[in-house]
């Protein structure tokens, strides 16, 4: 997914705040869902951030245009493994590693149903 840095990502210096590549990685996250006609909020639950790593290697400026990638690394029972990565042309800029569980609407962690797992290796590959 692409992503230009605007004015309101960056700081009074034109560098893109740190957290916005958080920010930028569950955009694409949701944008996989909404490019195939999906949500992430499923039938039956949603998912939530379990445990995340991330690694700043360079910085993102104003006007910058981004493309986040990201692979299924892990797929569970209750929760999947993502690798995402931020790059401004072939430089890898932020790279991090996020799991997500499911949970139901009163956020208690789920199994993940059949066509839950299927729509995950079809929008993560």
């Amino acid at each position: 997914m692409k992503i230009r840095v605007y004015y309101e990502d960056t700081d009074v210096g034109g560098v893109v705040f740190y957290a916005n590549y958080l920010k930028f990685c569950e955009r694409a996250r949701s944008e996989a869902f909404f490019e195939r006609g999906l949500s992430p909020v499923m039938q039956n639950g949603h998912f939530v951030v379990k445990e995340l790593t991330a690694s700043y290697n360079s910085s993102a400026k104003l006007g910058d245009i981004l493309h986040v990638k990201t692979s299924l690394v892990e797929l569970k029972k209750v929760s999947f493994k993502l690798h995402q990565e931020v790059y401004r042309d072939e430089e890898k800029l932020f790279e991090m590693d996020i799991t997500l569980a499911f949970v139901d609407f009163n956020g208690k962690i789920k199994k993940l149903e059949p066509q839950n797992i299927e729509v995950l290796n079809l929008l993560f590959v």
